[in-house]
């Protein structure tokens, strides 16, 4: 007789995380609106001048990590969906990694683009667009790392006070938000295609029996 085929894991699909899309570029956004309204209502000026703007601080300070927690949430499942995606080739950084690696510091100036690259391309496999991708995230990832080093030169950080200083940190930073919600658009809609098209097995089916050699009694 044959040995009897070992118990089966069902494969569910993973659905594109939209609503968690929605909430980081929703809040990504609301931030930025935040930091230019303090950026117009404090002026280049010390802040200490213009007392008027404090209350501006902790709703930045707290809609900064609400943001960033939200992207996360949206960003790990969006790991989860490629891991699947990709049939498992998607390696090299755990999940606890592929959140770490945003919070250290100079790390994360670098490996979080790769992330998402990596992400991004085990979403949609055999896909020509590709290099369009790596593009849009190497541009988004280029911006937002100049604002990071620009930004000790402006008021912001209570350094200084040029006008000319403020005014191109806050343009990267509006031009790295922008970018970042179409980088969070592109990612979702690859993974949600990817899903539609049948690259992960619908739920409910059955990883096959590996084959092995009869035995006899």
């Amino acid at each position: 007789m044959t040995a009897p085929a070992p118990l089966s894991v069902p494969l569910p699909v993973p659905g594109a995380p939209w609503i968690a899309a929605r909430c980081a570029q929703v809040a990504v956004v609301a931030v930025v609106a935040v930091d230019l309204a303090r950026a117009v209502s404090v002026g280049p000026r010390p802040r200490h001048a213009l007392p008027v703007g404090a209350w501006f601080t902790p709703v930045l300070v707290w809609g900064t990590m609400l943001s960033a927690a939200v992207f996360l949430v949206w960003f790990a499942r969006c790991r989860r969906n490629a891991h699947l995606l990709s049939h498992g080739t998607v390696k090299g950084f755990s999940p606890a990694w592929g959140v770490l690696a945003w919070l250290i510091p100079v790390v994360n100036l670098w490996v979080p683009r790769v992330l998402v690259q990596d992400v991004l391309r085990a979403s949609t496999p055999g896909d020509g667009a590709a290099a369009r991708s790596d593009a849009l995230v190497n541009v988004w990832w280029g911006v937002w790392v100049a604002h990071v080093l620009f930004a000790p030169t402006s008021t912001w950080y209570g350094v200084g006070g040029s006008l000319p200083a403020e005014v191109a940190a806050e343009v990267l930073y509006g031009a790295a938000a922008v970018l970042a919600v179409a980088v969070i658009q592109r990612v979702t809609a690859r993974q949600a295609a990817g899903i539609a098209a049948g690259a992960v097995a619908p739920a409910g089916a059955v990883a096959p029996a590996p084959a092995g050699p009869p035995r006899t009694p």
